[in-house]
Formats: C-alpha cells, sequence, structure tokens
C-alpha cells in the first residue's frame, strides 16, 4: 500500500497494474474515494478543452451484465479458428472480481480541428491519473482494451455516438488477503532517448 505522504514520484514509480483475479470482489470502495478518482480524471490536459473521458460504472449486479455482453461480443466477432474457451471464460468472469468496473469511453468532440488522436491521448491522461490516485491510496487498478470493445453493439450498449469510441475497461479493487502489491521495472531511460543535433 502506498501513503498519501508519499512524493509525487515515489507514486508514479510505485504505480502497477493490479488485475482482477488480485482483487477481493467483497471489499467496498468508499464513494468518496470512487469520486476522488473521478474528479481527478477530470483535471487531465485537454486541446480546446473538450473533456473528452466519459466513464460508465459498473458495480454490483451490472458488472455480470457487463462480463455477458463482452462475452457475447467475442463470440460474434470471433473467427471459428480463433476462439479459445479460456479467453471468453474470463471475459465473463473478470467483471465480477472486481467490486468496480468502468468503461473508458472517449466522446468525440464537435471541432474537426482538433484530431481524434488528441482526444484518445486526453482520456489516456485521465486514465493515468485515476491509476495514480488509485496506487496513492493503495488501490489496485488494470486498463484491459480487448478488441471487441471497439464495435457498434458496445457503443450502442454503452449509449455511446457512433464517432465516439470505448478505449477498455478499468477495474479498481483492493487486494485480496494474501496479496502483495505487484514489483516492477524499467529499462534505463538513457537508452531510450537522443539529444537532437544536426549541427
Amino acid at each position: 500500500m502506498i501513503s498519501k505522504t508519499f512524493s509525487i514520484t515515489e507514486i508514479i514509480r510505485n504505480r502497477r497494474t493490479v488485475k482482477p483475479a488480485m482483487m477481493d470482489p467483497d471489499l467496498e470502495i468508499p464513494i468518496e474515494l470512487v469520486d476522488e478518482l473521478l474528479e481527478n480524471a477530470n483535471w487531465a490536459p485537454t486541446h480546446g478543452f473538450t473533456e473528452p473521458w466519459r466513464f460508465v460504472i459498473f458495480s454490483e449486479g451490472h458488472r455480470k451484465v457487463l462480463g455477458e455482453k463482452l462475452q457475447e461480443l467475442y463470440s460474434k466477432h470471433t473467427p471459428d479458428d480463433q476462439f479459445r474457451q479460456d479467453k471468453i471464460d474470463k471475459l465473463g468472469k473478470n467483471p465480477i472480481l472486481a467490486p468496480i468496473v468502468m468503461a473508458i469511453c472517449m466522446k468525440r468532440g464537435d471541432n474537426p480541428k482538433i484530431p481524434e488522436l488528441e482526444e484518445i491521448e486526453a482520456v489516456a491522461c485521465a486514465v493515468q491519473n485515476m491509476h495514480l490516485t488509485a496506487a496513492a491510496a493503495g488501490l489496485g487498478a488494470f486498463w484491459s482494451s480487448p478488441p471487441i470493445l471497439d464495435t457498434e453493439e458496445m457503443r450502442e450498449f454503452l449509449s455511446l455516438r457512433e464517432s465516439d469510441r470505448c478505449l477498455g475497461l478499468f477495474y479498481i479493487g483492493w487486494l485480496k488477503e494474501g496479496e502483495n502489491w505487484p514489483k516492477s521495472s524499467r529499462g534505463p531511460i538513457s537508452d531510450k532517448i537522443s539529444w537532437f543535433d544536426k549541427s
């Protein structure tokens, strides 16, 4: 668990992906904390102040409805030679393993001068804000983006317009008893930068 008294650098470097199987679906998340995640998401950078992020929240019995919809879409859009039973089982099970699942959506702005990519990037920044807020509270979080989310049926299910997109599902929950905060590492940043010099 990460204390809120930690610096932003410590929070960033200790943020982890915590998959639903590691979460306790019966441990309630205070609504005040959910509100804090969402309010911090709302302060992401946004070109033209379009604020394109939208979140559809699934809790309690609605998580099962979401799982069933994911299984339906997987069955419909997956060719027979690519169908995997373990995959469809996981799509149905994952939503009920986390106490809250949010559909991460992008509402396309009306200004055609702002590229769709910038709207998607703004939503990604909003999700990072939520991820860091969750980590600061010791709350596990996982952003999943199966291809079946970017379908007409999913947009209809989430009451999105044709120009809008579902960019993923954000699972949040406390770690189950006996689970430890995941460890991770990164390669040196020096391998990933270069200083432009054409003199």
